[in-house]
């Protein structure tokens, strides 16, 4: 018989297959590489038989990034490279399609090398629409929604298909992002996103409507949640400004947002008390703008934090219907005096240029006189401040102010730059008439930051200039040149290092006391000049005309400040800790941001190697479980720790650890949070004054446990979720966790002490402070509670019903509230307008926090926490009773 060699054509394709198939359970990819590229050489029919080895491949493999189908249809691409003749353009007409159709129906995954080289290969835009139409309602059909989006993008399909079908079950997934891009590049589709979300903030939106309009898809409790306004009107103030749209096509969300920044400046106000009234009046002014409701809603507000007369005043500054008023605002109108009827506005003219002598005392001062503050408001004026500004060798302090919008807005123009240079102070007026836009203007700020020989001083600039853009748009399309710039900011870092790190005999050191409370610009002024910037009217309405002088003061000494910190540090940078030339620092930021990557990726690898570098952590085996991390680095726990209660345990959490915090506080620890602009140093001061111990994370940590005692300062793994945090730490100090542990602090202010407040006595309450409309004191009458309730006018306290034995806590007598103002002895109101009336009906017992006023009540949080807990909860029968109870609440 005579043997010939097969020849290297028709090679069955199962059989190619499955040689890929073993050499890819041997992950010996190198020879795999070679056997695909010669067997794809043998294939008879390459195009189809891809399609058969393809369809013939296990799916994906656990635990792998990449199946074996995405590394075949790679290698085929690079061996077509070398066979450029294999193209569909070498079959029939009705053998290309039925090839796409097949390779159409492979296109359920969403690996982009999958997906990109099948279209490639087969040509796939090029089918009909309508029949890729179809598979991609198929897709939808089948619940593939991440895959029917990508592919139809990929495809570009999206005019064809119906926005709202495809876009809604991604939102309920957690998948906006996939949603964007489904729209993005289709003007009339991104506003169909846009106003969708928008209608899903309005007041009265229910996920009911979801349902009925997808009834295909089921809406969880996790959908639930993911649809909330906060988190909604966020996502359509980013996307509006994504797709730069009219702020006019989404009013709920901007009526969201006006809200939000209206209790925000309520809050400033009234209970941080950090606002001037004219500040305050401003700005109020501009979020209710002509919006009936919010106008309401101000007076509403009013009525709780100052009581009738100021309410009555706004009232009538707005002329609100007589219908809309809460409870005894009309009848103070009519008895105010008519010089109360209309609200003060303030005068700029009354004001004095010098500030009191405690004022001067207390905050930097500029030492020009007022005849050296310059307006520029004209090509005039612009003019002689050129002359002067741009000379050569000169040094100019630059700063800017724009109105605060509150979020309302998504860019923000500036209204005024202010150039210091020594002795005078100009101002560039941009909201003067025709000013802001003529080109000598422009012209004149191009040839100010491009210029080298004049040093530009600014301190966080980055933040100005993206204003800058905002405001001229000119600077987009022509870009402005940076030169001759001294960012502040970043030698006030190095500063602020070297204090971290300094020596601790360091006789030269000169740096602020221990209990400073400033930040930013006015900490540096304080750390180099002795005394801090005024910063109340840094929340001023800079685009309202005239001034006040107290604006114009505040506006000059950030720009002059600039240039006195800059003398002082210049004349002796050593004492600083400054090299020489301070021009250097900037520079050489981002060699040293890079070099400190380097270390931080080296670290990461070698604690991954020698988890014995967190010092005092415990090294258990075998590798892999969660002993193996150890509990916390910084202290050996005890094996015989005695069990302790958590609210025996007190805590100062840093403030990368916020989240940790909360889980905490949730569960009855005393902990206090920092900030997140305090200084890490502030967590040792509050655990020696108070005998906390301190959680932090990263590199603090080394730095921190060297100012408290031995173990009093642990440290966590970041890059683990709180939940798994908290857990850590409740095991770590043998914390015994029962249900009646949950919730027995305030979740807002730390607090331990409540007052139960029954049904009868908040209804009384909401009454009073006009929270209550007629129509919900006409549904709430339906119930017996009220029968008993004739509501009078002086609040006096009831029996409290059996409070749930899970809400363990110190209790308050509601004696103690003042019955007039609402108010605890601490002086904080009773928040009661985060209670929404709808829940009178449901709910028999309110716990209202002594301390901050926060007002809570029973519902299914308490089932979601002790869900989330239940391996570190000790849990009688008793206990599980009284929760089942709670959770039909």
């Amino acid at each position: 018989m005579n043997h010939t060699t097969p020849k290297a054509v028709g090679l069955d394709p199962a059989v190619l297959r499955d040689e890929l198939f073993e050499l890819w359970n041997r992950k010996n990819l190198q020879t795999l590489h070679l056997a695909a590229l010669q067997g794809f050489s043998k294939l008879s029919e390459p195009l189809e038989a891809l399609l058969t080895i393809l369809e013939g491949c296990p799916g994906k493999q656990k635990g792998r990034s990449q199946t074996l189908s995405q590394h075949i249809l790679m290698e085929f691409q690079t061996w077509m490279k070398e066979h450029p003749q294999v193209t569909l353009r070498s079959l029939s007409e009705q053998q290309a399609m039925t090839l796409q159709q097949r390779a159409l129906s492979l296109l359920t995954e969403t690996h982009p090398s999958f997906v990109d080289g099948l279209i490639n290969i087969y040509q796939l835009s090029s089918l009909d629409p309508a029949i890729l139409r179809l598979h991609i309602i198929m897709l939808h059909n089948l619940h593939c929604y991440k895959e029917a989006a990508v592919l139809s993008i990929k495809l570009e399909l999206q005019e064809e298909l119906n926005m709202e079908e495809m876009c809604v079950p991604l939102i309920l997934q957690n998948k906006l992002p996939l949603a964007e891009s489904f729209v993005t590049g289709h003007h009339h589709l991104e506003q169909r996103l846009v106003t969708l979300l928008d209608s899903w903030c309005h007041p009265s939106f229910s996920l009911e409507e979801i349902s009925k309009q997808f009834p295909r898809f089921s809406v969880t409790r996790q959908c639930m949640n993911l649809i909330q306004p906060k988190m909604l009107t966020k996502h359509v103030f980013r996307l509006m400004e994504k797709f730069n749209m009219d702020q006019g096509l989404c009013p709920n969300a901007l009526h969201k947002r006006r809200l939000d920044s209206l209790r925000f400046l309520m809050y400033k106000r009234f209970v941080e008390k950090n606002m001037t009234e004219e500040n305050w009046s401003d700005h109020v002014q501009y979020v209710v703008a002509d919006d009936l409701e919010l106008q309401i809603q101000l007076v509403e507000m009013l009525v709780k934090y100052c009581g009738l007369q100021k309410s009555s005043q706004w009232s009538l500054r707005y002329n609100i219907p007589r219908n809309r008023l809460p409870c005894g605002v009309w009848e103070t109108q009519q008895s105010l005096p008519p010089h109360l009827q209309q609200i003060g506005c303030g005068s700029a003219q009354t004001e004095e240029w010098m500030p009191s002598q405690s004022h001067c005392k207390k905050f930097y001062q500029v030492p020009i006189t007022k005849d050296k503050v310059h307006f520029v408001d004209s090509p005039e004026a612009l003019h002689r401040c050129r002359n002067i500004v741009l000379k050569e060798g000169g040094i100019v302090g630059v700063d800017m102010e724009w109105q605060p919008t509150f979020g309302c807005n998504s860019t923000q123009q500036v209204a005024l730059i202010q150039l210091g240079v020594l002795d005078q102070v100009f101002l560039l007026d941009l909201c003067a008439n025709g000013f802001c836009q003529h080109p000598d203007t422009i012209s004149f700020i191009r040839s100010l930051f491009s210029e080298k020989s004049i040093l530009k001083l600014g301190y966080g600039m980055s933040g100005d200039l993206k204003c800058l853009l905002a405001t001229w748009h000119q600077l987009l399309e022509e870009p402005l040149k940076m030169e001759g710039m001294l960012d502040l900011l970043n030698i006030h870092k190095k500063i602020q290092c070297r204090k971290i790190n300094r020596i601790q005999k360091g006789p030269r050191e000169v740096m602020v006391g221990e209990h400073s409370a400033e930040k930013g610009l006015s900490l540096l002024v304080q750390q180099v000049l002795g005394k801090p910037l005024d910063k109340t009217e840094q929340m001023s309405n800079w685009e309202k005309r005239p001034l006040r002088i107290s604006q114009i003061r505040y506006a000059v000494a950030d720009a002059y400040c600039l240039l006195d910190v800059h003398s002082v540090l210049s004349s002796n940078p050593a004492n600083y800790g400054l090299p020489a030339d301070l021009r250097s620092i900037s520079s050489s930021q981002s060699e040293e941001s890079a070099e400190k990557k380097k270390e931080k990726q080296a670290k990461q690898i070698k604690q991954a190697h020698e988890k014995e570098e967190c010092q005092g952590a415990q090294r258990v085996s075998p590798p892999r479980s969660d002993a193996e991390k150890g509990l916390l680095c910084g202290e050996k726990p005890s094996e015989d720790t005695p069990p302790l209660p958590p609210q025996q345990l007190r805590v100062v959490c840093d403030n990368m650890l916020q989240g940790l915090g909360r889980y905490l506080r949730c569960l009855g620890v005393d902990v206090v949070m920092l900030e997140n602009t305090d200084d890490h140093r502030v967590a040792a001061k509050l655990a020696q004054a108070e005998g906390r111990f301190i959680l932090t994370c990263g590199q603090p940590f080394q730095s921190l446990r060297s100012q408290v005692g031995e173990g009093r300062c642990l440290s966590l793994d970041c890059s683990e979720k709180a939940r798994d945090q908290a857990v850590r730490v409740l095991k770590h100090f043998n914390v015994q966790l029962t249900p009646s542990d949950i919730f027995s602090r305030c979740q807002a202010c730390n607090c331990d002490q409540y007052v139960a407040v029954p049904r009868k006595d908040m209804v009384k309450m909401l009454q009073q402070k006009g929270f209550l409309q007629d129509q919900d004191i006409s549904d709430y009458s339906q119930q017996q509670q009220l029968e008993e309730d004739k509501l009078g006018d002086i609040l006096t306290p009831s029996v409290t019903p059996e409070i749930h034995r899970y809400v363990q806590c110190q209790w308050a007598p509601l004696s103690g509230l003042d019955p007039d103002t609402l108010t605890f002895p601490g002086g904080a109101p009773v928040q009661l307008h985060t209670v929404p009336p709808a829940l009178l009906p449901r709910i028999p017992l309110f716990y209202v926090c002594t301390r901050c006023g926060k007002v809570f009540w029973e519902g299914s949080h308490f089932g979601r926490v002790l869900s989330m807990f239940q391996d570190v909860l000790n849990i009688t029968d008793e206990d599980t009773e009284s929760a089942a109870a709670a959770q039909q609440n």
